[in-house]
Order: C-alpha cells, then sequence, then structure tokens
C-alpha cells in the first residue's frame, strides 16, 4: 500500500486530500500543528469514507511545524509520497511581508529536504496561480499558463501573499534541480478555491462567498476571479501520485473565471431574499477607501485587471472535468446557510 505524508492536512484543501486519499486506498500520515487538530480531521472524513472500518489502521497523525527541524526526518520514514499542503494564506496582507515569506519559504525547503534524507522520490506540491498570474501576459497570449511566472517586482506580485507563494515554488524547483534531481516533484497551482467545506473549521477563501450572501459591501470592487472546486483540487493532487506524464510539470487548477458582480448576481438569483448586493463601485472610490483602510491596499493592482487562466493542461495530463462555477458557488452557499454562517 503506497504510504503518503500529507502536511497541511487540518487545512481546508487538506481535509478534502485526506479524503480521497483514504478512498483511493492509500495510508495517510497527516502532519498537524497540534495533534489536538487530529481529532478534527478524523471527524471531517469519517462521514464521507467509503468505508469506515480501516480509518484507524490507514490514518495516523504526526506533529510538525514549518518553522522547525524537529520531527520532519521521522514523519518522512517509510513513506513513498510526500504530499506539501501547508503554507500559510491570510485574510490580510501582513504589516512585514516576511512573516508570510520566510514559512513558506524555509517550510517547503525543509520538507523538501527531509523527503531527500529520507529517500523520498514523489513530491506534489501544492503552489498557487499566485506564483503565475504578478505580471502582465506576454504578448498574444490570450491567458494565463503553466509557462509563466510572476514578476515579484510588478505591482501584483509584490504583494505579501502573491510573493510569499512564488518565492516558495521557486525555491522547490531550484532545490530539485541543484540537490534532489532523483526527485519527482509535480506542483498543482490552485486559482481561488471554494466549494463545500468538510467541516466548520475551513480556511479564508470560501469567506469571499460569505461576505457577498452578507452584504458586508455596499458596492463591490471591479475583481475577476478564477475560480476552482475545492474537490477538483484535491482530486488532482491524488490523481497525480500515479501519473507519469505530470512528473517534473506545473499543473494549473482552474474552471472558469467570474467577476465579483457576476457571482454576487448569481447568489442573488439563488436567494433573492438574501442581503446580497450587486452594485459595481467605481474604482476611484475604492482607490480613496485604501487610504483609510490598509486591508483594501493589496487588492489595488488587480482592479480591472482580467483573470482568465488555463485549466487545459490539468484537463489534457489528469483528465479531469472541472465542475462548473456556478455548482461550485451553490454548493458553497448551501453550506454556509445550513452551517449559520449567513446572518439572517
Amino acid at each position: 500500500m503506497t504510504r503518503v505524508l500529507l502536511t497541511g492536512a487540518s487545512g481546508y484543501i487538506g481535509k478534502h486530500i485526506t479524503l480521497q486519499l483514504l478512498n483511493q486506498g492509500y495510508e495517510v500520515r497527516a502532519s498537524v500543528r497540534k495533534l489536538s487538530k487530529s481529532s478534527e480531521v478524523r471527524d471531517a472524513v469519517a462521514p464521507h469514507l467509503l468505508e469506515i472500518s480501516y480509518l484507524d489502521s490507514r490514518l495516523t497523525f504526526i506533529e510538525l511545524d514549518l518553522e522547525k527541524d524537529s520531527g520532519w526526518n521521522s514523519a518522512l520514514k517509510d513513506i513513498d509520497v510526500l504530499m506539501h499542503t501547508a503554507s500559510p494564506f491570510p485574510l490580510t496582507s501582513p504589516k512585514d511581508e516576511n512573516d508570510l515569506i520566510r514559512p513558506a519559504v524555509e517550510g517547503t525547503l525543509r520538507a523538501l529536504r527531509a523527503a531527500k534524507n529520507s529517500g523520498v522520490k514523489r513530491v506534489i506540491l501544492t503552489s498557487s496561480v499566485a506564483a503565475i498570474y504578478g505580471r502582465e501576459l506576454t504578448s498574444g497570449a490570450l491567458a494565463y499558463d503553466e509557462t509563466m511566472w510572476t514578476d515579484v517586482e510588478h505591482p501584483v506580485g509584490r504583494v505579501a501573499y502573491t510573493k510569499s507563494k512564488t518565492l516558495a515554488e521557486k525555491a522547490a524547483w531550484d532545490f530539485i534541480k541543484s540537490e534532489a534531481p532523483e526527485i519527482a516533484l509535480t506542483t498543482i497551482n490552485p486559482v481561488l478555491v471554494l466549494g463545500a467545506p468538510l467541516d466548520k473549521n475551513f480556511g479564508s477563501s470560501i469567506s469571499l462567498v460569505e461576505r457577498v450572501l452578507n452584504g458586508s459591501d455596499p458596492m463591490l470592487p471591479d475583481l475577476k476571479f478564477a475560480i476552482v472546486d475545492v474537490q477538483d483540487v484535491a482530486k488532482m493532487h491524488v490523481y497525480a501520485i500515479k501519473s507519469e506524464n505530470t512528473k517534473n510539470e506545473r499543473i494549473i487548477a482552474s474552471s472558469e473565471t467570474r467577476s465579483f458582480v457576476e457571482i454576487a448576481k448569481f447568489l442573488k438569483s439563488l436567494y433573492p431574499k438574501s442581503k446580497v448586493k450587486s452594485a459595481q463601485a467605481p474604482t476611484f472610490i475604492i482607490r480613496l477607501l485604501s487610504l483609510f483602510d490598509g486591508s483594501i491596499k493589496p487588492i489595488l493592482p488587480q482592479l480591472g485587471k482580467p483573470m482568465n487562466v488555463s485549466g487545459s493542461k490539468a484537463q489534457r495530463l489528469l483528465n479531469i472535468s472541472f465542475i462548473p462555477v456556478e455548482v461550485t458557488l451553490k454548493e458553497s452557499a448551501d453550506y454556509l446557510i445550513k452551517n449559520g454562517f449567513i446572518k439572517g
């Protein structure tokens, strides 16, 4: 039985990956920052397992920290595949960008060094489209694709989160090239990940749907989002393990693009009595507000920016058909309403 070390197992994507790994016959050693999180992961995946009887024997937990060396070598002992999903994902940019960049880069390298020391030959790394779109499209290109890299000097690329994902992925490829050519690396680069969580403890990406349903903003900025379903992201990670043609490849996870206003209008059509507001704010107002609200500043470079992202490589290499965006939005909204995250 193939044994996988999955880092970041308690995350929104991590729980979905854990579930799919177990349902497809893998043995999972799941890393969490605190072992107290292990029951959260077990409880999240258990109701969705095809066979509950193997849960105790095929899902075990280990405590790991991205910023500490201890435990990594023992965590990777007798492991066949490292699946590294753990990385900081904040709602707002930190005051010091290194608070994001350092754990992202050093944590990735720490995991890869331990994989090399333990003889692991297969690594699947969760990166992000943030490592791709922080730049202008090349002449003649209609969409962002895997050949492109974020320019960390570009206004979009300078944002702390975008920069952290870019530098972490580049560090991974540089490490494989210079120090561990025996390791076959695949990076999965998701766009905005939405879809129903497996429990009430989930990350910040789905907060966009929560924000729209709660009518938190009187008007919406001119932003566009490439969207992918969390189930498809998990599926791509798991499929990549056995897929020879994904070795040493970057693969974008992206279904379709929708604007903030389009998302709001769709949700309003599903829930006409909701507090959803769908008017678009003039860009000059957003820029003015950013002078008083620092949390707005990171989005300024993306105002009015097209977000055409190609998912064709994933379709070709992994034979995946992406879940339509409207299905993903509906399932996200249904979950939030059912579980009391939307104000009455």
